[in-house]
């Protein structure tokens, strides 16, 4: 199985790659790197008990042979955490060494399968921040310090948190390619996150798909994803299922609405914004000088384009959530106040483009409520407008 890092990852790091370009050469310096090693190096010391080998030999041998399946040839340490509650193992990253410190009890509540997937799932993150010259763990490094400053907007706080999401999911798949069989890895999950002693992976396999069944799930914000989550995309990945990947960030991320934007999902509202613009100047009439001026408040190097096609981004509109297609409405309606010179023209012309995103209804109660257009007038306008756009487009 491919355990190539899910899109959202890949998204990410190149976002970041672009668009923060000194963040990212700090936090990917050798500097960086070497204050980060200092300050892990002593929370090890301080917080948890180094096992030895020779003590400890099932723990070592469970992640040495996670770590061939998973061809990582770094040297492992194990650590047991002080005082902690439940089973459950961590990763603390170093490059070129696997420091992976226990909690609880892990070698009486797991089997020797299931210990072998933990480990498994903590080498997954080793292994991915190990990829394309540890490329993901300074994203992770970059958005979890944006997260945590101050002055941080929710989009990097929302994406910080997916980055995590996904990471999770990848070292699952990692736990799967160690085991080979997708019971262990979910029973493993569901130990560790309910303390219970015997789970069944086929009735909570089947609960996990039941929850989908009725409902669109999303994850809680929580650092992990849903256990039923993981369980379900797990399930879809050792399947072969072809669009598993696609059905994780759904899972993920649930429906994009404006308040829980990521910093991907605001380049994305960006351009719809932007092909908005372009949809409505794509008519000669609309190009006053007040409209353009109003254009270029969004952004400042508008210019109109005159081959443009709306199917793509009505159909996207049309099945977008509610929030986002408020704001749509908000932005046409924008527009046909913008330039009173042109009168009932921009109107009707918003009108007909909503009316083919499936707009129209929310975009007439608006217009009624903020422009105070009153709904006898809405209703000549949406009789006579396409009269109104032909005779403005010069056409008979």
């Amino acid at each position: 199985m491919d355990l190539t890092p899910p899109a959202y990852l890949r998204e990410i790091v190149a976002y970041l790659r672009e668009r923060e370009g000194a963040l990212w050469s700090w936090f990917a310096s050798n500097r960086y790197r070497q204050e980060h090693a200092k300050v892990v190096r002593l929370e090890l010391l301080k917080a948890t008990v180094r096992l030895d080998r020779e003590t400890h030999p099932a723990l070592y041998a469970a992640a040495d042979d996670a770590a061939r399946a998973l061809s990582i040839g770094a040297p492992i340490t194990l650590y047991q955490a002080a005082g902690a509650e439940g089973a459950n193992a961590a990763l603390w990253f170093l490059p070129g060494e696997a420091h992976i410190i226990l909690r609880g009890p892990v070698t009486v509540a797991l089997s020797a399968e299931e210990l072998r997937s933990l480990m498994g799932h903590e080498l997954g993150h080793y292994r991915l921040w190990q990829e394309e010259d540890g490329a993901f763990h300074v994203a992770d490094q970059l958005l979890d310090s944006a997260a945590n400053d101050q002055q941080a907007e929710p989009s990097h706080t929302r994406s910080a948190h997916l980055l995590r999401l996904h990471a999770e999911a990848y070292a699952d798949r990692a736990s799967l390619q160690v085991t080979g069989a997708v019971e262990p890895v979910v029973t493993c999950l569901v130990k560790v996150e309910t303390g219970l002693a015997h789970v069944s992976a086929a009735a909570y396999l089947a609960q996990a798909d039941e929850i989908f069944a009725d409902a669109e799930p999303w994850n809680q914000g929580l650092t992990h994803p849903e256990t039923f989550i993981r369980a379900r995309a797990l399930s879809l990945w050792s399947r072969g299922d072809d669009n598993a990947d696609l059905e994780l960030r759904r899972m993920l991320e649930g429906a994009v609405s404006l308040d829980r934007l990521d910093l991907l999902g605001q380049t994305r509202m960006v351009a719809v914004t932007r092909r908005l613009l372009d949809l409505l100047f794509a008519e000669p009439w609309m190009r006053s000088e007040a409209a353009l001026a109003h254009a270029r408040l969004y952004f400042p190097d508008f210019a109109p384009v005159t081959d443009v096609s709306d199917d793509a981004l009505a159909s996207e509109i049309a099945a977008a959530h509610v929030s986002i297609r408020d704001y749509c409405c908000f932005l046409l309606l924008d527009f046909a106040a913008a330039d009173p010179a042109l009168e009932d023209l921009p109107l009707a012309h918003v009108m007909r483009l909503a009316d083919r995103m499936q707009l129209r209804e929310r975009l007439e109660e608006l217009a009624n409520r903020e422009l105070r257009v009153s709904k006898k007038a809405l209703l000549a306008l949406r009789e006579s407008g396409a009269d109104l756009l032909a005779r403005a487009a010069g056409r008979p």
